[in-house]
């Protein structure tokens, strides 16, 4: 029997597809948490530490609810992975976020797409108008900070 066209073996893979891009999801918070703390360090005003410390808490939000997910739809903890390294200058930082807020806005949006499920859309369509609002931000502080 071939179990590559039984729809229930289709549907579990579709699943597990989408479980790997939360838990993929989950992983980028707790880099970006990570590299924010160090980012809002090295501001060079207290207005963008500020800032930034507002846009790692919105991490901190999105982490929270794509574990909640995770959990839900596994019954169990996801696996964290080692954060990315992040920059050590703040102009490098900078650009670091930006490009990396960017990247997941499209993800975010992808991931909407593909679920079925109207809380999982809301929760991803908030992430994902966040990230935007984020690079926003990340620009704005980049073209001021280059002189």
């Amino acid at each position: 029997m071939d179990t590559n066209n039984d729809p229930s073996t289709r549907l579990y893979r579709q699943v597990d597809k989408f479980v790997q891009k939360i838990e993929k999801a989950i992983n980028g918070q707790y880099s970006a948490i990570q590299c924010y703390a160090k980012l809002a360090n090295m501001a060079p005003t207290k207005k963008e530490k500020a800032k930034i410390l507002e846009i790692r808490s919105d991490e901190v939000r999105h982490y929270q609810r794509f574990t909640q997910l995770y959990i839900h739809l596994t019954g169990k903890q996801p696996s964290l992975k080692k954060p990315e390294e992040c920059p050590n200058t703040y102009v490098e930082g900078l650009k670091y976020a930006l490009e990396d807020e960017q990247n997941t806005v499209d993800f975010y949006l992808d991931i909407m797409e593909k679920s079925m499920d109207p809380y999982i859309k809301e929760v991803f369509r908030r992430a994902a108008a966040d990230e935007q609002n984020h690079a926003v931000w990340f620009l704005y502080f980049l073209v001021t900070n280059k002189g």
